[in-house]
């Protein structure tokens, strides 16, 4: 397989809209510590950012005719998780840089230590880490097809 330098390999790229991406950008910087990677489009009014937090990486682009934010079109149709390895941290900084929190920080049923926010243009962010180990049996699923990662167990 070919690498590309502009896309991170094995992983999700969800594209987020936002009516201003460089706005949005220093926001997920300064409030939830992403770091933008780089940006594309006319000087002081990009089209769109590519920012990783940890492992994660998002792809800003920018709201058009076709495209709106949750904020504009009044809710939203996804949320965003992201794993940390101090998802507490985290949540204190979120918290202190004035972060809409949804969900304080808790334990899930299923095994996460995790916190919901929202972003200034009405994103749904969990932040999560890894707390214990549980089957989804264990909190009500049902295991449909074996797991493809090698680190969960087809009976997990």
């Amino acid at each position: 397989m070919v690498t590309n330098r502009s896309v991170p390999p094995d992983t999700v790229l969800p594209h987020i809209v936002y009516r201003d991406v460089a706005r949005a950008s220093a926001w997920l910087t300064a409030t939830l510590g992403f770091t933008e990677h780089y940006r594309y489009g006319p000087p002081g009014a990009p089209r769109g950012a590519q920012m990783y937090l940890d492992a994660a990486w998002v792809m800003l682009v920018a709201a058009d005719a076709g495209r709106k934010t949750p904020a504009e079109l009044g809710y939203g149709t996804q949320s965003l998780t992201v794993f940390l390895a101090d998802v507490a941290a985290h949540y204190n900084r979120a918290k202190a840089a004035g972060a809409t929190i949804v969900e304080d920080l808790h334990e899930t049923s299923y095994g996460e230590r995790q916190y919901g926010a929202r972003d200034l243009d009405g994103h749904h962010w969990l932040f999560s880490t890894h707390a214990r180990d549980v089957s989804p049996a264990e909190w009500g699923a049902t295991i449909t097809t074996p797991a493809r990662r090698h680190d969960l167990r087809a009976d997990s």
